[in-house]
């Protein structure tokens, strides 16, 4: 019987959809509720039926933060889930509202108050308050109003609520922990750009150092070179010679092997260029020498979606990371559209980036409130990621605990570096663990039923299985790295321990 009043119930809520247009919420304009039926919606297909809500919120003035929410008209799982934007956003996260749907999650994506292209921050110039939006009112916002979307239609709250995301979205993850920690109970933050004015920073020194004239800059035909010399130094440390280094971090290789005995060729550089790739692993610097944000980790230059994609580009000037720094600093730090990268002095310009950090920096190590509710995080990088440093996210998960202490961090944290995983996904190593898919399936191997085991059955992860390609190895739980154990098949997860 109350299984037959539970469905009842849900076939009046989504029947009702359409009076979702009438709700009435804080700066916000309901401008479409509507039921979808079962089958193909956009370019998605199959999917479940649905009601499907748009709206835009305006906090300010010059505010117009599109929004969505999609909600099971059947099978509602009880929980939400946020949908997290990468790059400069500029659009709603449809493939992520479906892959809720999909799931069972009711959920929300949002523009974060611009339509653009991703390395596009023309929106931004003399715009601070989408400049906020961006940095990360809009996220908040989408879900305060998503849940209460949420509990309309379905006549209650959601039980828990979650958010998973990569890159931007990492860093939208860790600015919903630490500003606006009542919004989620579980979060996935992966490859956070959480530390954006460095990491936009160090991209403009790295631009200014491979592309300030024709010599310093080496060209993606150099870049398998590169790889060979990183993976013969350093493949071997974990016991396995894989083309996978296990921890890049403990690599020590001198690219100075690379430099030219004789005429210059793909498979060597020329002083210059050697000059140039010291300053990509070499990280940056502040005006007094210090090393304020780090290097990219030697292993995986020459992979798909690797250094040829963000850093050198496919010509001069070319890059991913050229012009996500270039939009950043033009648009946003010196609001003048005629600043140049060749000009970028880290001493004047980290300065300069200091009025804009408190809106795009997802950097505090104060946990508490998120920890105090019950949350839990978890924190995913791929080493060989040519768009953030792998470091990156060490150091601010090494923050935490000098700010809480391991037993207090221990209790809701964990890291898990990927070998060989380029950003968010793809490279020569294992890289599949349910990132990029909503919550669903095997606790080990699904991050995000990872996330879920841990906050509703307080099973925390120690150990994720990741596969590629019929082989698996184990991610393990930061600072452990896997080991082999010297037999078995080493495509095979279960012959490698997790040691410190």
């Amino acid at each position: 019987m109350r299984l037959m009043l539970f469905a009842a119930t849900m076939l009046c809520a989504a029947a009702d959809c359409d009076s979702l247009a009438k709700l009435t919420l804080k700066d916000t304009r309901i401008v479409e509720a509507v039921s979808v039926p079962a089958g193909d919606f956009k370019t998605f297909k199959g999917l479940p039926a649905f009601c499907r809500v748009a709206g835009v919120i305006a906090p300010t003035t010059d505010s117009e933060i599109k929004f969505e929410a999609w909600l099971p008209a059947s099978g509602w799982n009880g929980k939400f889930l946020g949908v997290g934007n990468g790059g400069f956003a500029g659009s709603i996260s449809f493939g992520g509202l479906a892959e809720a749907l999909r799931t069972g999650f009711a959920s929300a994506s949002t523009d974060t108050g611009h339509s653009a292209g991703g390395t596009d921050a023309s929106w931004a110039l003399r715009h601070p308050e989408k400049a906020i939006d961006f940095g990360h009112r809009a996220i908040h916002l989408m879900t305060v109003q998503g849940k209460a979307i949420t509990t309309a239609f379905y006549g209650t709250a959601p039980k828990k609520s979650y958010f998973s995301s990569c890159s931007n979205g990492g860093r939208q993850a860790l600015m919903e922990a630490q500003r606006y920690p009542e919004d989620y109970d579980g979060i996935v933050a992966g490859a956070p750009a959480n530390y954006w004015t460095h990491l936009m920073s160090n991209a403009a020194k790295n631009s200014k150092a491979t592309l300030r004239d024709a010599e310093a800059y080496f060209p993606s035909a150099k870049l398998p070179a590169i790889q060979a010399a990183a993976l013969q130094a350093c493949d071997r440390n974990d016991g396995v010679g894989d083309g996978v280094v296990e921890n890049p971090g403990a690599c020590k290789f001198d690219p100075a092997v690379l430099l030219c005995k004789g005429a210059e060729d793909n498979s060597c550089l020329t002083q210059a260029q050697l000059g140039a790739l010291k300053e990509v692993y070499g990280g940056l610097r502040d005006g007094k020498g210090k090393l304020v944000y780090p290097g990219y980790a030697p292993s995986g230059e020459a992979e798909n979606g690797g250094w040829g994609a963000w850093i050198t580009g496919p010509e001069r000037e070319k890059s991913a990371l050229f012009a996500f720094s270039t939009n950043f600093f033009k648009n946003i730090v010196h609001s003048d559209p005629g600043w140049d990268y060749k000009a970028f002095d880290a001493a004047k310009d980290l300065q300069a980036a200091k009025k804009v950090a408190p809106v795009f920096n997802a950097t505090d190590p104060n946990l508490k409130a998120f920890h105090a509710r019950g949350g839990k995080l978890i924190l995913y990088h791929g080493w060989c990621d040519a768009a953030i440093p792998g470091q990156a996210v060490i150091d601010y998960y090494d923050s935490v605990v000098k700010k809480m202490g391991a037993k207090q961090t221990g209790q809701f944290v964990r890291l898990f570096m990927v070998p060989g995983m380029q950003h968010c996904g793809g490279g020569a190593g294992p890289n599949n663990f349910g990132q990029g898919t909503a919550p669903k399936g095997d606790p080990s191997t699904n991050i995000g039923a990872a996330l879920m085991n841990w906050v509703e059955n307080g099973t925390a992860p120690e150990r994720l299985v990741a596969s590629r390609q019929g082989r698996t190895r184990p991610l393990c739980a930061y600072p452990k790295t896997a080991k082999y154990k010297g037999t078995g098949s080493t495509d095979d997860a279960a012959n490698f321990e997790c040691v410190r």
